[in-house]
């Protein structure tokens, strides 16, 4: 029965996508909806499979494969994961201004396959690899040689252009497909949202037990070769539905407004604040603008003298600026300061994220020199499936969040989502610190084991693998996940709310910029650390053997700095304004049925 309804519904929403939005200078659209969904979903289940297939357990590569050093492998997946984060950025600017979300998302998903089909290559040719390292405790191992550590760079290089493209703009590709005037397109984009982070979590696990278990344990040939296969297909899938996809056209950089607003406020630096500035700004809003119409704020008020009309200053017919670049309107001001007031929480984010980035470098190294036999039998649980622990407490902790803290919370605090925005990521960081000191306090412990009680054998050029579980590594794993929930998701759900509308792609990859320079700020930690312990009596806390280093050290100094962060956070957080409050009080009020409610600080 159930099946019948939901049938029923999608064929209504469907026959309601089919309407068409016209207007005088417009071509109609025809919306496909759920007709496009089998190839937009498709393809996008196969490239997260592909994609994440492989970088799963690149560190573990790069290390066993390549016969890099763990330092070294460390550095290079943040240089990697945070360069191509930072793409993302550029991926969008070039998905508004020039190509539009469905060329940028073909190019991107070729240059992907690509870029898989080399680092898979690297695996099945053995001219293209250095020869395997014999299984001794120390020692040096032969290296890959320019050529061959050029031909994975290659690879990784296309990833990181396949990648800039793709994480931008698959989500708003899918939502475009929709119409969102009807009820129906509503109802569709909801549904969609959904389905995009099923199969994201679905490809995760899959990537994170299957395919690294066939990596790890059979072939690094073929289970390098099985994600590459999948990015085929996911070009395959995409191209075939070309036909019915509602291809957005490319509008302009939103930049060019922003950059309009600063040029003009230093151009007209030395002219004299206004009086009433709410009132004898210029004002001028867009006839056909996505934008939402914003009120004045008495933040950045530096940025106000860009729409001060002086005498020169000449108006068209319309009511637009003659010449955009001598004046701006109060709108536009105020779509700038929300950008600025975005920025000093995207600094905090860099800091929170840098935990995330050890559990899937260290957190991973702590597993490879632990008992991760199952039971009391020989099969061997892969190192790098570990991170799934995060993923699985991610997933079950969601529902339960939406499901019963919210409704919970919302009773008692009288707000439509039970905490503020930044009250949810406040958590997030909060969690995240205590994580670090789990893992520091698991580390000590694994390192004592080791140390004082019979080992279980030894990792080729690392060391001895300690008789602890490696299940004791689960809980720091849960936080993560933990973390996640509240401060990543949290972090989304905010770029996406408080950036303009014209400026959704930007915001979304605000977000990898922020893990972006996380990756970078953890291989600048990692270097300070090696190079200062180094010349200590205790010796460098990040050896290649853990039980000769102190890796639970690093993981107090990261905890430590992220209390200093959470302070800071918890300082812009009073400081913050959501987008369309106008109002000179701190962030964390609450206009409920036109009153005014004060909240606690986070």
């Amino acid at each position: 029965m159930d099946d019948r309804m939901n049938k029923s519904d999608k064929e209504a929403m469907e026959k309601e996508e089919k309407a068409t939005v016209a207007t005088n200078d417009e071509p109609e659209i025809n919306y496909r909806g759920w007709k496009a969904m089998p190839f937009i979903i498709g393809n996008e289940t196969f490239e997260k499979l592909g994609a994440i297939g492989t970088l799963a357990n690149l560190l573990i590569y790069l290390t066993t494969v390549f016969n890099l050093k763990s330092i070294t492998a460390a550095t290079m997946i943040n240089v990697f994961n945070g360069t191509t984060n930072f793409g993302t950025l550029v991926g969008a600017f070039l998905c508004d201004t020039y190509f539009g979300r469905y060329k940028t998302l073909g190019f991107a998903t070729a240059a992907s396959f690509l870029g898989l089909l080399a680092i898979q290559l690297t695996a099945a040719i053995p001219e293209l690899h250095p020869h395997r390292c014999a299984a001794k405790e120390s020692g040096e191992c032969e290296g890959p040689t320019t050529g061959q550590l050029a031909f994975l760079l290659m690879g990784l290089g296309l990833m990181i252009v396949g990648a800039g493209g793709v994480r931008p703009c698959n989500l708003a590709f899918g939502v475009d497909q929709f119409n969102p005037k009807t009820e129906a397109g509503k109802r569709g984009i909801d549904s969609f949202f959904n389905w995009y982070f099923f199969t994201f979590t679905f490809a995760q696990m899959v990537s994170l037990t299957l395919i690294v278990y066939i990596q790890s344990n059979v072939s690094w040939a073929i289970g390098l070769g099985i994600p590459a296969t999948l990015m085929f297909i996911a070009c395959v899938v995409y191209f075939v539905g070309s036909k019915i996809y509602v291809k957005v056209k490319a509008t302009g950089s939103p930049m060019t407004s922003v950059a309009q607003v600063i040029v003009v406020a230093i151009k007209k630096r030395k002219l004299k604040p206004v009086e009433q500035p709410w009132l004898s700004l210029f004002k001028y809003f867009p006839p056909k603008s996505i934008n939402s119409k914003l009120p004045y704020t008495d933040q950045f008020r530096f940025l106000d003298k860009a729409a001060i009309v002086t005498p020169q200053d000449e108006i068209k017919c319309d009511g637009s600026p003659a010449d955009p670049w001598r004046l701006c309107s109060l709108q536009q001001v105020e779509e700038v300061k929300c950008l600025f007031r975005v920025l000093p929480i995207w600094a905090s984010q860099i800091m929170y994220c840098v935990t995330l980035v050890q559990l899937h470098t260290y957190a991973v190294f702590q597993a490879v020199q632990s008992d991760r036999r199952l039971g009391n039998s020989n099969f061997k649980i892969p190192a790098a499936s570990y991170v799934v622990f995060m993923m699985l407490s991610l997933t079950i902790f969601i529902p339960v969040y939406d499901r019963a803290i919210v409704p919970f919370l919302r009773k008692i605090r009288a707000k439509e989502g039970g905490i503020t925005i930044l009250q949810r990521i406040g958590i997030g960081m909060f969690v995240s610190i205590f994580t670090m000191l789990v893992s520091g306090m698991v580390e000590q412990h694994r390192r004592s084991i080791a140390l004082t009680k019979p080992t279980l054998g030894v990792v080729p050029r690392k060391g001895a693998i300690s008789s602890m579980s490696a299940s004791i590594l689960i809980p720091q794993f849960i936080l993560g996940g933990l973390t996640e929930a509240f401060a990543s998701i949290g972090l989304i759900e905010f770029y996406y709310k408080q950036f303009p509308e014209n400026m959704k792609s930007i915001g979304g990859s605000l977000f990898y910029c922020g893990l972006a320079g996380s990756n970078y700020f953890s291989s600048l930690l990692i270097f300070i650390i090696h190079r200062t312990t180094n010349r200590t009596a205790t010796g460098n806390w990040l050896k290649e053997d853990l039980n000769k280093g102190r890796l639970d050290y690093y993981y107090y100094i990261i905890a430590g700095l992220g209390i200093l962060n959470l302070g800071y956070f918890l300082l812009c957080a009073s400081w913050y304004k959501y987008k369309g409050n106008s109002d000179n009080t701190p962030e964390l009020e609450l206009h409920v049925n036109g009153e005014k409610q004060q909240l606690d600080k986070p």
